[in-house]
């Protein structure tokens, strides 16, 4: 059987995923085989993860680790799974990409499709979702990566060759269809009118779970968040409207923030964010050790994070309409109460509507959350507990549990 991704190279929620699929599928006795558009290193997974895919053998282009031109792996994903039908004799796909549609025709010859989707990509692609806030031209990320020249150029002729490859319906053209959170089978029921089978992400397994936290009394006034430096994490918005009040009615209080920038898109946000603090009248320091009000850290090491998600009192998620939310998964994991945007998986799934951590719609909710957690010991201590609950349901053997369920009651094991 085959597990199809675009991009094996680099750590992400896709990649866990697709390898939690791979090991749970060799668990219940299937073959993996790994295709995907570039050559990858699959023992870094045991690095990324925890988990060892580096004995299921690897179908790709004849390239090597390219990070350029993302948009067309997903053009590409299809060809080398074809290489691996023909040559395996595969009888069942996995794949959470929405590019199959040269596959289609290998279901009249036995092959069965599961579909897990991220998130509907035609919401970002087809002008009749305008409106809703997540369509191109209104989700951050695509903007800000794809909004101006000559990345529009790029984006536009990608858009123009999808149909040739994109699937018309999942519910028509996979047999299985899965989603990461009930929020995204919530917009898929929206694009395709009928809802996915929920199979939440899985924590790493090499993200300890962390039973007894450290006691609330023992913690700083530290406010943690972490995820890459670009424009849907919304650094921007907690400089200039979120710490500045935070800092004056909860003393002594400094925000850190952990984030991926290793693209010149992302150096160039977080230079902004930097600046904007600044004009805001933030201390601001890469350095930890050094007195400020905002930490921002790029591309620390995971022990860091670590210890200061150990040391710190709340986990602040800035994102809206976050399809999942890993950072916030791990944070749980470590007993670090949460506050989150009251939107997407990250709100529906992980904090289950405010039953394991605190939430907010507008900037003064944020702030009364965050103080709250900040300063009651009772409220956080609740949090905290119930976080830890939550992680404990996140497993990797939990998601096995799932999927093996589902596979049970389609008869495809």
């Amino acid at each position: 059987m085959l597990v199809t991704h675009r991009y094996w190279g680099s750590p992400g929620g896709g990649q866990l995923v697709c390898a939690s699929a791979a090991f749970s599928l060799d668990k219940l006795g299937f073959n993996p085989v790994l295709t995907g558009t570039f050559k990858f290193n699959p023992s870094k997974y045991i690095d990324w993860y925890g988990i060892d895919i580096s004995k299921y053998p690897v179908v790709t282009l004849p390239l090597g680790n390219i990070k350029a031109f993302g948009l067309w792996t997903r053009l590409f994903v299809w060809y080398p799974a074809v290489k691996a039908i023909n040559k395996y004799r595969a009888l069942l796909m996995f794949t959470d990409e929405e590019t199959y549609k040269p596959l289609i025709n290998y279901r009249g010859r036995g092959l069965s499709i599961i579909e897990y989707i991220h998130f509907p990509f035609e919401v970002i692609i087809n002008p009749k979702f305008k409106g809703t806030g997540l369509a191109y031209g209104e989700d951050p990320y695509v903007t800000e990566r794809y909004g101006r020249f000559p990345m529009n150029l790029y984006w536009g002729l990608f858009t123009r060759l999808l149909p040739h490859y994109i699937r018309e319906n999942p519910f028509n053209d996979a047999d299985v269809v899965l989603t990461n959170s009930k929020w995204t089978a919530g917009v898929a029921k929206m694009v395709y009118g009928e809802e996915p089978t929920v199979l939440n992400p899985p924590i790493a397994p090499n993200t300890e779970i962390v039973e007894e936290p450290k006691a609330f009394d023992e913690r700083d006034n530290w406010v943690i968040m972490l995820g890459r430096f670009s424009e849907e994490k919304r650094y921007h918005w907690v400089v200039t409207e979120l710490a500045p009040r935070l800092l004056k009615e909860v003393k002594a209080t400094r925000i850190i923030i952990f984030g991926g920038a290793t693209t010149r898109t992302q150096l160039t946000y977080m230079s902004r964010v930097m600046d904007l603090a600044g004009k805001a009248g933030l201390r601001v320091s890469s350095d930890i050790s050094k007195d400020a009000d905002l930490y921002l850290v790029p591309n620390a090491p995971r022990r860091l994070i670590n210890e200061l998600m150990d040391s710190g009192k709340v986990f602040l998620h800035a994102t809206i309409n976050e399809h999942w939310g890993i950072a916030v998964a791990e944070a749980m994991a470590r007993g670090l109460p949460t506050v989150v945007h009251k939107s997407g998986g990250t709100w529906s799934d992980l904090i289950e509507n405010g039953v394991r951590g605190l939430g907010y719609s507008d900037v003064d909710e944020a702030i009364n959350a965050v103080a709250k957690l900040i300063t009651d010991g009772k409220a956080w201590s609740h949090y905290s507990s119930a976080s830890v609950s939550k992680a404990k349901d996140m497993t990797l053997q939990a998601f096995m549990s799932k999927f093996s369920e589902i596979l049970r009651k389609e008869d495809l094991i």
